[in-house]
C-alpha cells in the first residue's frame, strides 16, 4: 500500500516521470502481493510549491544579457591608418596597437595605405567590428569622357589657299532667280520646276569667262521656305538679291535683306525684268533704300545691275560684279587635314540609297572618308558633281553629292571627318545620350505637372471613398469594364513623303501652324524622305490616313482603299488638306428668314371646349409658311420660339400667306403673353457647311 500511494503522489507531482513510474508499478505488481518494494526518488525531481506571496506576485521572466552583434564598419580600398581610426572614432594609437598583433604589418605610420584586404579585415575584427566594403568618399564623381568631335581651330595663314566663292541667289517668288541661273549655265531648270516655283536648294558650279569657278545656290522664294533661305544665307559668301522692277520690294525681299544684315553677308542687287513696259527702277531703288540698302550712285556702296534674266541683258556686268566682290573678300581655305562641310540638302533615292548635297568648307573630301553629321554618319562610297559625273575629290567651296550615308543627315548640319567608323559610332552614341538627356530635362517640368495632377486626382478619389464608408463604397456583383471615353472630335490623319529633307521640313512647319484641334484634329501619322512604300500604304489603312506624295514615286501596286494624293507644289497640298478638314467638320445650322408679319389684333376663340388666342396679323415681308418655325420679337428681344398649330385666311385653313395679306395665326404652345404690335418672323433652319479657319499664311 505504501508503495502504491507513493506512486500515486509521484504521478500527480511529476507528469514528466509518468512513463518511468508506470514501468516501476508494473514490476511491483508482477512480483506478487504481500511483498514490499521501495522506490527512491531524489528531491531534485520534485517541483517546489509556490507560497501565497509568490502566487500573488506578477509573472516576470528574467532573461540573461543578449549577446550584441558586432557593428559594421564602412571601409574602402586603399584606406589609410588615419582614415581607419577616424571611421572607428578612436585615436590612431588604438589602431596602431591592434596592428602590432596582426601578421604581415610592418609600417604603422598614419599615412600608410592598407592594401591587403585580408590584413584590413583582421584589423577591423580585432577592433570589435565587422567590415563592410564601400566606395571611397574621396573619389570625385567624374563625368563620362566626352567623345564628341569639334571643328578644328582656325588654320595658320601659311596653309590657306584661294577657294571658289559661294553665291546664293535669293529674292521674292517669281522674280526670276532660277531663270537667271539657267541663263548663266545654259540650262532650262525653271521650265521643269513645278508651278515655276523652286521648292528646294539647288547647288552647282559655274565657270565664268574669267576662268574662275563660282558655286551658286538657288533658294526658294515662296513664303513657306523661310528656313531654307536662312540656311542659304548662313552658307553663302555673297548674296545676289533679285528684285523684279515691275513688283519692287516684296515680303520675301525684306526677309532676305534682314537675313543678310544679321549674317553680315555682302549683297549685290540684280534688278530684273527691266525690259518690261511696267518696270519702275526708281521705285525699286527707293524701296531698297527704305530697307537700309543704299545702292551705288544713290548715296551708298552696294553694287547693283539692271538685268533681264530671260533675254540675258547685262549678265556680263553682273558676273563682273560678283568676281570683283569675291576678289575684294580674298576668300581662302585650308585644303589639307580633316574635312569640314555643311549639308545643303538630303534625299533618298530608290536605287542609290541615301544621298546628301554638301558644300566642303575645309579640307579635301575623298572616297573612303568617314563623315559624321548630327546623328548620321557615312563612309563615302562615291561622289558626284552637279552634272551627275563621278568625282574622286572635292576641294573647299565646291558642292558635291555624297553617297554612303547610313542615316539621312539633316539639312544645315555640320559635316566633320573622323579617322574610322569605330570613332564615328562612339561619337554618335555620345550625341544620342546627350540628346536624350537634354530631352528629359526639357520635359521634366511637364512630367512633374502631370504627376501632381495625378496625385491630386488620386487624393480626391480616396477622400470620396472614405466619406462613403466601407459598405457604400463596396461594389457588388460583376465590376464594369473600365475604358477611356471615345473622342467625338473629328480627325484627319496624314502621311507625308517628300523628295528631299528641305521640302519635308517646310511641309511639317506649315502643318505645325494648324491650331483648330478642338474642331478637327490633324494627326501626322508618319513622315519621311523617299518614295511611297508598301509599309506606308499598310500604315495608311490602319489609321485611315491620307498619303501625300510630294514629288516622289508611287509603288506599282496601289489600292483604292487608301487615298494617295500626288502633289508637287506646297500650296496645293495645303489646299487639298484644308478641303479634307472641311469635309470632316459637322455642318452648322443657319437661320434663313422667309417672311415677317405684324400683330394687329387678338381674338379669343373656343376650340374643342378650350379657349385659345388667335393672332390677327398682316404679312409685311416675304411669305409665311405653316410648316416652318416662328419667332415673336418685342423691342428687339425674342420672347417666344415655336411652331404654328393653325394658319387661316377668311376662316379657311391655308399653308402659306403672301405679302400684304391678313391672316389668323395660332401657336402650339401658348405659354407667353402676346401683345399688339409684336413682330412675328417666319424662318427655316439650313445646314451650312463649316469651313476651317486655318490660314498658313499663303
Amino acid at each position: 500500500m505504501y508503495g502504491t500511494s507513493r506512486l500515486f503522489l509521484l504521478r500527480r507531482c511529476f507528469p514528466y516521470t509518468q512513463r518511468l513510474l508506470k514501468q516501476t508499478a508494473m514490476t511491483i505488481s508482477s512480483e506478487g502481493a504481500g511483498v514490499k518494494r521501495f522506490v527512491h526518488v531524489t528531491a531534485a525531481n520534485f517541483k517546489k510549491r509556490k507560497t501565497k506571496e509568490e502566487k500573488k506576485s506578477a509573472n516576470v521572466i528574467d532573461y540573461g544579457p543578449k549577446k550584441k552583434d558586432k557593428k559594421a564598419l564602412d571601409v574602402w580600398r586603399n584606406i589609410t591608418v588615419q582614415e581607419l581610426a577616424d571611421q572607428m572614432n578612436k585615436p590612431i594609437e588604438h589602431v596602431q596597437e591592434v596592428m602590432l598583433y596582426v601578421k604581415n604589418v610592418t609600417d604603422f605610420e598614419s599615412h600608410t595605405i592598407i592594401e591587403d584586404m585580408k590584413v584590413l579585415k583582421e584589423i577591423v575584427e580585432k577592433c570589435g567590428h565587422k567590415m563592410r566594403l564601400v566606395a571611397s568618399p574621396f573619389d570625385e564623381i567624374q563625368e563620362p569622357e566626352e567623345k564628341d568631335v569639334k571643328p578644328r581651330p582656325p588654320a595658320p595663314e601659311a596653309n590657306l589657299k584661294p577657294r571658289s566663292a559661294v553665291v546664293t541667289v535669293m529674292g521674292h517668288v517669281d522674280h526670276g532667280k532660277t531663270t537667271l541661273l539657267d541663263t548663266l549655265r545654259g540650262t532650262a531648270v525653271a521650265a521643269g520646276e513645278a508651278g515655276g516655283i523652286t521648292q528646294h536648294i539647288g547647288a552647282f558650279t559655274i565657270s565664268l569667262d574669267t576662268g574662275e569657278e563660282v558655286t551658286f545656290l538657288d533658294t526658294p522664294g515662296h513664303a513657306a521656305f523661310s528656313a531654307m533661305r536662312a540656311r542659304g544665307a548662313h552658307l553663302t559668301d555673297i548674296i545676289v538679291l533679285v528684285v523684279a522692277a515691275d513688283d519692287g520690294v516684296m515680303e520675301q525681299t525684306k526677309e532676305v535683306i534682314k537675313l543678310a544684315l544679321s549674317e553680315n553677308v555682302p549683297i549685290i542687287v540684280a534688278i530684273n525684268k527691266i525690259d518690261k513696259p511696267e518696270a519702275n527702277i526708281e521705285k525699286t531703288i527707293k524701296g531698297l533704300a527704305q530697307m537700309g540698302i543704299a545702292l551705288e550712285g544713290h548715296g551708298g556702296d552696294t553694287q547693283y545691275v539692271g538685268i533681264s534674266a530671260l533675254k540675258g541683258t547685262n549678265l556680263k556686268q553682273l558676273v563682273e560684279a560678283i568676281s570683283t566682290q569675291a576678289t575684294l573678300m580674298s576668300l581662302r581655305a585650308e585644303f589639307t587635314g580633316p574635312v569640314e562641310g555643311v549639308v545643303v540638302e538630303s534625299k533618298t533615292d530608290a536605287r542609290r540609297g541615301k544621298l546628301s548635297t554638301a558644300i566642303v568648307t575645309r579640307g579635301t573630301l575623298r572616297r573612303g572618308s568617314v563623315l559624321v553629321s548630327g546623328l548620321a554618319h557615312a563612309k563615302v562610297r562615291s561622289m558626284f558633281d552637279h552634272n551627275g559625273k563621278v568625282v574622286e575629290s572635292t576641294p573647299p567651296g565646291k558642292p558635291v553629292e555624297i553617297l554612303g550615308w547610313r542615316e539621312l543627315p539633316i539639312s544645315g548640319d555640320l559635316i566633320l571627318e573622323v579617322d574610322s567608323e569605330k570613332t564615328a559610332h562612339a561619337i554618335l552614341k555620345w550625341r544620342q545620350s546627350k540628346s536624350l538627356e537634354e530631352k528629359s530635362l526639357s520635359e521634366l517640368d511637364a512630367i512633374r505637372k502631370k504627376q501632381q495632377e495625378h496625385d491630386e486626382k488620386y487624393r480626391n478619389a480616396r477622400k470620396e471613398r472614405l466619406l462613403l464608408g466601407y459598405m457604400k463604397a463596396r461594389t457588388f456583383g460583376v465590376r464594369n469594364k473600365e475604358s477611356a471615353p471615345e473622342d467625338p472630335t473629328p480627325r484627319v490623319s496624314v502621311i507625308i513623303k517628300a523628295d528631299v529633307h528641305g521640302s519635308l521640313e517646310t511641309i511639317l512647319d506649315v502643318l505645325d501652324s494648324y491650331h483648330s484641334h478642338e474642331k478637327c484634329k490633324l494627326d501626322i501619322v508618319h513622315y519621311g524622305v523617299g518614295d511611297v512604300s508598301e509599309g506606308d500604304i499598310e500604315l495608311a489603312k490602319l489609321f485611315n490616313a491620307i498619303i501625300y506624295a510630294f514629288s516622289v514615286k508611287l509603288p506599282k501596286s496601289t489600292t483604292k482603299s487608301v487615298a494617295i494624293k500626288e502633289v508637287n507644289i506646297i500650296y496645293r497640298l495645303v489646299d487639298d488638306l484644308k478641303q479634307a478638314i472641311n469635309e470632316k467638320l459637322p455642318p452648322l445650322p443657319e437661320e434663313k428668314i422667309v417672311g415677317e408679319a405684324n400683330v394687329l389684333q387678338l381674338f379669343k376663340v373656343t376650340d374643342n371646349k378650350k379657349e385659345v388666342t388667335v393672332l390677327g396679323c398682316r404679312c409685311t415681308k416675304g411669305v409665311l409658311k405653316k410648316n416652318l418655325k416662328y419667332k415673336v420679337i418685342r423691342e428687339s428681344e425674342v420672347v417666344y420660339e415655336g411652331e404654328l398649330s393653325s394658319m387661316r385666311h377668311l376662316k379657311n385653313e391655308v399653308d402659306s400667306i403672301k405679302k400684304d395679306v391678313e391672316c389668323g395665326l395660332c401657336f402650339k404652345d401658348f405659354n407667353f403673353e402676346i401683345m399688339v404690335g409684336d413682330t412675328i418672323i417666319c424662318y427655316e433652319v439650313l445646314m451650312k457647311p463649316q469651313i476651317s479657319d486655318w490660314d498658313p499664311g499663303f
